[in-house]
């Protein structure tokens, strides 16, 4: 009988047409590996969804929500609760990687070097006064760059536009590093492979990432052989800092200046990267020789088996909360 799995997708979040759109390409693989597959459009009608799991009774759930509620622990806790297997990290580790300012201090603690920056209320950023340009502001807690803007020296913009800032009180400034966009996926622990992304809108925002064709993407990226070491070794560090699962992502800025590796700056982890054959993370394990059905089966099958493995350390540690 095929492993049955169900598939999330849509979602409530500033990403749910990412996640509808890629969707596509997890559900053809997934039907591609021969699981019986239930895919589901999630809103934020949680009874319908988990009426809707109860009903199927899926060996697994492949998530692919995007952005809050998704990716950020919310969809996570909830099957923890239903004791569901589920593909990518757990509740702690997608919140730490949708948290980008906690993500930035763990990796500090592991020697992972990030842009100078903090997080400041909104009237004083919209005041100019959180940091003297160029520096680039973002939401805390939001991915696919939504809400991000680059503040150059001379520049007339304002900050961020008031009227169309919805992501709170709250806003993460960074120093702007000059030079170049690099992105490690990692998978179980192992980091595949360097991407540079050249994009030809002002950085690689949404506009770049899921609409503009001219974007590029140069696998394997061509930089000094310690840089390309260094970015491997980082996104490991973080990855495994963060206690992520499965397939995640990590991005950076090099500058490359003549600074060499310490030009390197880890700017975010995302727990839950885009899944198509071609997109950035999944790309580095074709790359590497791993189809995408392949791919996709594997985050299926190792989600159970690491939902397996932690009931069976429960029952082991039953006894001995007994004895004590």
């Amino acid at each position: 009988m095929a492993k049955k799995v169900s598939l999330l997708i849509g979602g409530w979040s500033a990403e749910r047409e990412v996640s509808l759109t890629k969707g596509k390409a997890v559900e053809s693989a997934l039907r591609e590996a021969g699981y019986d597959l239930d895919v589901i459009d999630v809103t934020r009608d949680l009874g319908a969804l988990i009426a809707r799991l109860k009903q199927f009774s899926p060996d697994v759930v492949f998530n692919n929500l995007h952005g809050r509620g998704g990716e950020d622990g919310e969809i996570q806790s909830v099957l923890e609760i239903l004791e569901i297997p589920y593909t990518h990290s757990r509740v702690l580790a997608s919140s730490i990687g949708m948290n980008k300012p906690v993500a930035k201090r763990l990796a500090a603690t592991v020697g992972v070097p990030s842009p100078e920056g903090g997080v400041y209320p909104k009237e004083l950023v919209l005041a100019g006064k959180a940091m003297d340009p160029p520096y680039v502001v973002k939401p805390p807690c939001e991915g696919s760059s939504v809400g991000v803007r680059i503040i150059m020296e001379q520049e007339n913009q304002p900050p961020l536009d008031a009227e169309s800032w919805t992501f709170g009180d709250e806003v993460m400034v960074e120093r702007y590093i000059p030079g170049r966009e690099l992105t490690v996926a990692v998978l179980d622990g192992e980091p595949q492979a360097v991407t540079e992304i050249i994009s030809h809108t002002r950085f690689f925002d949404y506009e770049a990432k899921y609409h503009d064709t001219r974007t590029e993407l140069v696998l394997p990226a061509c930089i000094p052989e310690d840089v390309y070491q260094t970015a491997l070794r980082y996104a490991k560090a973080v990855y495994d800092v963060v206690g992520c699962n499965g397939l995640a992502r990590c991005d950076f800025r090099y500058n490359d200046t003549g600074a060499g590796p310490a030009g390197l700056y880890f700017l975010e982890i995302n727990t839950q990267p885009g899944l198509t054959p071609e997109s950035i993370g999944p790309s580095q394990l074709v790359y590497n020789g791993l189809s995408f059905p392949a791919l996709c089966a594997h985050l299926v099958d190792s989600a159970e088996r690491r939902f397996r493995q932690n009931v069976v350390s429960k029952e082991q540690a039953a006894p001995l909360k007994q004895a004590s």
